[in-house]
Formats: structure tokens, sequence, C-alpha cells
């Protein structure tokens, strides 16, 4: 995989901002109560991510270090402006439910953080292709808590009803707590994968970390233990 590849492979599996990272969870929580809201969050960030990582590359070597934030900042709050002007021509329902969060994509930590761990220190193609990552990465993560929620909430997805009346909706799912119990579910689902994955075994119930005579300190899952047995 050539490195270009693999920066928008990072930002969408390996270091993924929502389910990996944990990035980005104001917006993450608050307007995921459907997969559109999800979307329409997702690639308004993904866009300001892209366009602020390639202007700050550019000027990299131009930014004194002793205003290296503020010019950021001033740089992103640029790119968001003009985003959140072309939603209120072209895009003003989805305007209107993003709210306050399309001006807080300013301070947003992803895209301060992929400015100053990526685009400041590498190219401009290669912050490119890092912000299409993390942006794509983010915008899947709000997309899919967004469907759970919508579907169990209100039996819909982007609007379309795929549950029958008769099928209870609950509703703490379209309200706060919802976007809490659906993200820890997603994140514990990624996480078991994962450690599959690995070949990671837990303990079993008869032996545990007390018991063990390894003293690894893995508090529930002995990689050694798993070298033992293989």
């Amino acid at each position: 995989m050539n490195k270009y590849a693999e920066r928008i492979y990072n930002g969408l599996i390996k270091e993924n901002p929502t389910f990996v990272l944990m990035l980005g969870m104001c917006p993450t929580l608050a307007v995921t109560t459907s997969a559109v809201n999800g979307a329409g969050m997702g690639l308004t960030t993904t866009a300001v991510l892209i366009m602020s990582n390639f202007m700050i590359s550019l000027l990299r070597k131009a930014i004194p270090e002793k205003v290296r934030m503020p010019a950021f900042i001033v740089i992103v709050a640029s790119f968001v402006t003009i985003v959140q002007m072309i939603l209120k021509a072209y895009f003003y329902s989805l305007n209107e439910a993003l709210g306050i969060y399309i001006p807080l994509i300013v301070v947003n930590c992803i895209i301060l953080g992929r400015a100053e761990a990526y685009a400041s220190k590498n190219t401009p193609f290669l912050s490119i292709c890092d912000g299409i990552g993390m942006g794509l990465g983010f915008t899947a993560g709000l997309t899919i808590i967004g469907m759970f929620r919508e579907i169990l909430g209100a039996g819909q997805i982007f609007g379309i009803t795929v549950l029958p009346q008769a099928f209870p909706r609950f509703t703490i799912f379209v309200m706060a707590p919802g976007a809490f119990f659906v993200l820890a579910a997603l994140t514990a689902i990624q996480n078991a994968v994962k450690m599959k994955k690995k070949g990671v075994k837990a303990l079993s119930e008869t032996e545990n970390c007390a018991s063990c005579s390894l003293n690894c300190g893995c508090s529930g899952f002995c990689p050694e233990k798993d070298k033992e047995a293989k």
C-alpha cells in the first residue's frame, strides 16, 4: 500500500476519529439523531478538513512558530464560513438542523489536531489524502450512529420508514442518552472484532489474573496465555 492510500485507509479504519481516537464527540453525540444529519455533519467537516489541511500545508514554512495555532484557527474559520454560506444557500434545511455545530467546526479537535500533527509537517497532497481519510472516517462514524439511532427511535433510515408501525419505537435513542448507548455498543463491537482478529483470548472464569502464574499485568486479556495455547 503506497503512502497516499495508507493515509486514507488509516483515517477510515486504523485511526478512525469516532470509534478509535474518540475525537469530535460533541457533534458525534449531538447531531446524529438521524442518518441524514450525521452524513451532513460528516461531509461538511470533511470539506473543511481537506481545504484547511491543504492550505496549512502550503503555508507551513511561512507561518511563524509563535503564532502557529492562531494562524490555523483563522484558516479553518475562513473555510467554515465559506461552507456555511454554501449550506445556507443550497441546503437550508440541513443548515438549520445542524445549527450551532457548523460554526463549532472551527474548534473541532479533529481539524486542529490534523493541522498540528500532520498538515504542518507534510506535503500538500499527502495532507489532502490525510484530510480525505479522516473526514470520510468521521462521516462513516456519524452516519452509522445516526442510522442506528434513527431506526431504533423512529423506525426509519434516511427518512424512509423501514419498520412496520406495529414495531415498537424506542424514543430514547433519538434523545441524548441514546447517542451514548449506540456509541458505546458500536465501539464495544469494534473492539471485540479487533481482539478476535488478533487472536487474543480472555481468561476463563476459573482462570483469572489472581490465579495466573505469569504476572504479565494483562488485566484479563492475556497474550502470553494465547502464545502458550498455540
